[in-house]
Formats: C-alpha cells, structure tokens, sequence
C-alpha cells in the first residue's frame, strides 16, 4: 500500500547543474541548480527555475543568455560550493581552480573542465512563486571529444553526471544501464 508523503519537490532523477552567467560588469559566475530539464525539442530549450534572491538570476535578466553546464562526478565538491556560495561576494572561478571560457554563441561563460555545456539565449521567463522559470533555447552544445559517442552525441555513461535528491540534500551518481529506449518496451 501506498502512504501519503505529501506535496514536495521529489523528481528522480533531478539533475545538479551548474548555470554559467556574466554579471553587470562582466565577471563570469556560476550557481548550481537541481530545478532544471529539457522543456521543448523544437526548437530546442531547456528550462532553469531560479529564486529571486539569487545572484545569478539578475545576470540571467541582464545578460538574456546562461549555459547549462553538466559536471561529471569527481567534480561534486565544487558543484556542491557553487549551490552554497554566491557570486555576489565570492569568485567561485578563483576558489576552485576551474577555468570560465567565453561563449562564441551565447553571452556566458562555460565551465572548460565539466564534460558538457548548453549554450542558451533567454526566450520566456516564468513567475511561478518562490521561483521564476528561465527558458533558454539551446543555441549549441560544447562537449569534450572524450565523452562523445560515434555519432557526436554525449554518452551518459562517459560523462557520469551528478544527480541530486532534494529532500534529503545527497548527490548520487548514474546508476547501471537498464535497456535501449522504444525498445525494450516493444512486445515481439
């Protein structure tokens, strides 16, 4: 039998990702976020929800552009410090070692260290309450070679992306390969 648990923000899998954003004065920074996923295939967009109080959701607003960026496992600690510290206050490039790279599409800074990035321009904002939805199409993806797959596309099991589970504020990795999608399912 099922038990009631009530209303609460529980989605698994939920992405930990990282936004990369340019504030007013063209520093980069980065703030990771577990309210995000695809929203629409055409064109291609994803959606970040963000709180106001957020350093990052003003350069979201000034900037009309953010990267979406996928960082593998061994780089939990610093996904957990970016969801921690804010950019107002701390250069969270200069704690971690890691390295913002200009975007040659969007105006935002992807993480040169992290597997993969979406690079996004701002088309929709959404008020939705405690949180304001940022729809951004996809422009381009960067990806390093080494998580491609042969037909150019990143290979989940390569890049090893960190998942969050909200209500109990862990971070998980992927788990085993389960079977080929609108196949497994297929009746013979």
């Amino acid at each position: 039998m099922k038990k009631s648990v009530g209303a609460k923000t529980i989605l698994y899998p939920t992405p930990a990702v990282v936004v990369g954003t340019y504030d007013k004065m063209g520093k980069a920074n980065v703030m990771t976020a577990a309210w995000a996923g695809v929203c629409c295939s055409d064109p291609p967009c994803i959606g970040v929800s963000l709180r106001k109080a957020t350093y990052t959701y003003g350069c979201i607003l000034e900037r009309k552009a953010f990267t979406v960026n996928i960082a593998s496992e061994n780089f939990v600690k610093e996904v957990d410090y970016f969801g921690i510290a804010s950019g107002k206050k701390d250069d969270k490039f200069a704690k971690t070692g890691l390295t913002s790279v200009r975007s040659e599409v969007v105006d935002a800074p992807y993480i040169k260290e992290f597997p993969f990035a979406l690079e996004c321009i701002l088309i929709h904002t959404i008020e939705l309450g405690l949180h304001t939805q940022f729809i951004g199409q996809i422009m381009d993806i960067k990806a390093d070679e080494s998580v491609l797959t042969e037909k150019g596309i990143p290979d989940i099991e390569k890049v090893r992306p960190i998942l969050y589970a909200p209500e109990i504020r862990k971070y998980f990795g992927i788990g085993k390969f389960l079977g080929a999608g609108f196949s497994i399912g297929v009746k013979e």
